[in-house]
């Protein structure tokens, strides 16, 4: 369920914290229309990285949204309609519903909110669902609501793909929601999250044999989305063969790690990463080949990258013993290793007294 600590109603600011997430397999299936068709499944965890969103009830008759990332801030009255603003486009969006849905305008004398996300735009972490959560958290703990996590996570979706038209999946929402290691089914209009319990020195071995890598790179997941659609549209048996393949995966990758293969897990990675390039055009390139190729070369046993595709982080696997090899590899291909951990908690909110 949503943390929210129970505090007196004449406090009126809430921070809420929202973590990213590492997708190892699945993703792509739950994309509609493809979710809907033929139902997906995504493994995923939720990491050390977070959206964060603070909300303020302020006597000023107005709305400010400040991205302290963009150094960016917009501004208009509580009743006013939004002010056109591409980055603010999603926070903008939420604050509209509820306006519209639970009159928030009526209920505040103005709002004061700020965001901040520890991972840059188009990381492939899954950041602008996070900052979605992270905001409606916040937002429905000043309105004194209570929403479970289904429907938390649902709402999130709905503003963010279907209303303010990002394009994307439904895994991050949920992922961001709930927190932890979750094997994720999609069945028609609904999802349903399956914890994964593992014992600690599975989680342990795990987390040790990954290697995180932000690589760069310019990457617009709304376009590779769009030729998947595209794909999809015209019946694409390449691609449909690929979504198939993603989806079965993830349920073998899950039951690796509940049978304690954990270098079966790793064979698995590098297997959805053969198999998510076949989805299309875009996903990799050149250079994320070579990279990949090389960190391979240097005792990696699998790896992928976290996301639509096309930059942002990889991850790989491997025998702990080679971690300094793998790691020198990525240093030498011109990129950096990256310290991510897995964490447990999913959105968290509290309450602010200064």
């Amino acid at each position: 369920m949503l943390q929210v600590f129970r505090v007196p109603v004449t406090l009126q600011a809430f921070r809420a914290r929202a973590p990213l997430r590492i997708s190892f397999a699945g993703g792509g299936t739950d994309v509609s229309p493809y979710a809907e068709e033929h139902g997906g499944a995504v493994l995923s965890a939720t990491i050390n990285r977070f959206a964060s969103a603070t909300v303020r009830v302020v006597d000023t008759g107005r709305i400010s949204i400040t991205s302290i990332d963009y150094d960016r801030t917009v501004e208009y009255g509580l009743t006013a309609p939004a002010i056109a603003d591409a980055q603010l486009a999603l926070a903008q969006g939420i604050v509209d519903y509820f306006r519209d849905t639970h009159h928030i305008d009526e209920a505040c004398a103005g709002l004061e909110i700020s965001l901040h996300n520890d991972a840059p735009p188009g990381s492939g972490l899954g950041s602008s669902s996070g900052i979605a959560v992270a905001l409606i958290g916040a937002l429905s703990a000043v309105m004194h609501m209570t929403l479970d996590n289904y429907t938390l996570a649902q709402l999130a979706y709905t503003i963010e793909r279907e209303q303010v038209g990002i394009k994307g999946g439904r895994q991050d929402q949920y992922a961001s929601v709930f927190g932890g290691l979750n094997f994720i089914e999609f069945r028609k209009s609904m999802a349903v999250v399956h914890p994964i319990r593992l014992w600690p020195e599975i989680v342990n071995e795990l987390q040790y044999s990954l290697v995180f890598a932000y690589i760069g790179g310019q990457r617009f997941s709304g376009d590779l989305i769009e030729r998947q659609l595209e794909n999809l549209r015209t019946n694409d048996v390449s691609t449909l063969q690929a979504l198939k393949e993603q989806a079965l995966i993830a349920y073998q990758m899950k039951d690796a790690l509940l049978t304690r293969q954990i270098d079966k897990f790793g064979h698995l990675l590098h297997d959805a990463w053969s198999i998510k390039k076949r989805v299309s055009t875009g996903i990799t390139n050149d250079r994320i080949n070579n990279i990949y190729d090389a960190v391979i070369d240097a005792g990696a046993i699998g790896g992928k990258i976290s996301g639509a595709g096309g930059g942002g982080f990889m991850m790989f696997f491997c025998d702990p013993a080679n971690r300094f090899r793998v790691q020198n590899a990525i240093r030498e291909a011109g990129c950096e290793p990256v310290d991510l951990q897995f964490v447990q908690d999913g959105l968290t909110v509290w309450p602010i007294r200064r």
